[in-house]
C-alpha cells in the first residue's frame, strides 16, 4: 500500500494485520476515487469516516487537500494512522480521533467538502451514517462511499443527492454530492 501521487507520492503506508480488522482499498479503487473527485481536493476539509490505515485521507492531503480529520473506533488502527501520518509528514494538517463514527457524526461541530466512507461491509454502516452525515457536508461538497457491489444506497439522504454509482469487480463506489451555491440573491 503506497500513496498513488501528489507530496507524499510512493510513500509506503502500514496497515493492520488481517483482513478482518480492516480491509485496505485497492490501488484501483483508491485510483478510481480520486479520479472521480479529482478537481475537489485541492485546499478541501476531508473527513476520512472508518480510516482503518488512513490511506485514502493521507492521499487526498497528498493531493492538496488543506486537511483531512481521520476517525476509527479501533485503538490499533488509529496508531497506524498516526504512523502513516507521520511518515509522510502530514501532521500539521492532520487530527486523528479513536471513537465511534456515529458519536462523533452527531457531535461534530466541523463542516467538510469531502468525506470518504469505508466502513465494514454487510453491516447496514452506510445506510445509518449518511442521514447523519447532512448538516456537515459544505455546499457543493462530496460523499464517496465504498462499499459491496450488491447494495442499493438510497437516492438522497437530506442534501446529500446520489450523483453515481461506479463498479469495480466486487466493490462499487457511489457518490453523493450536495447542492452548491448559485451565489446569487434575491431581489
Amino acid at each position: 500500500m503506497r500513496v498513488i501521487t501528489g507530496e507524499a507520492r510512493g510513500k509506503k503506508l502500514c496497515a493492520l494485520s488481517g483482513e478482518d480488522i480492516t480491509r485496505p482499498t485497492t490501488d484501483m479503487v483508491k485510483e478510481a476515487i480520486f479520479s472521480i473527485i479529482q478537481f475537489e481536493v485541492a485546499g478541501a476539509d476531508v473527513l476520512d469516516l472508518f480510516a482503518g490505515s488512513g490511506q485514502l485521507g493521507i492521499e487526498a492531503v497528498s493531493r492538496g487537500a488543506k486537511g483531512c480529520v481521520f476517525v476509527d473506533s479501533s485503538r490499533e488502527a488509529v496508531e497506524i494512522v498516526r504512523k502513516n501520518i507521520s511518515a509522510c509528514g502530514f501532521q500539521d494538517r492532520c487530527k486523528v480521533i479513536n471513537g465511534d463514527a456515529f458519536s462523533f457524526v452527531n457531535t461534530a461541530v466541523e463542516r467538510f467538502d469531502i468525506a470518504l466512507l469505508d466502513p465494514p461491509y454487510n453491516h447496514g454502516t452506510l445506510e445509518k451514517v449518511l442521514p447523519l452525515l447532512n448538516g456537515h457536508i459544505n455546499e457543493g461538497g462530496t460523499v464517496v462511499c465504498e462499499h459491496e457491489k450488491g447494495l442499493q444506497l438510497s437516492e438522497e439522504y437530506g442534501d446529500l443527492k446520489k450523483y453515481r454509482t461506479y463498479k469495480y469487480g466486487k466493490i462499487a463506489l457511489t457518490v453523493y454530492k450536495t447542492a452548491a451555491s448559485d451565489g446569487g440573491g434575491s431581489e
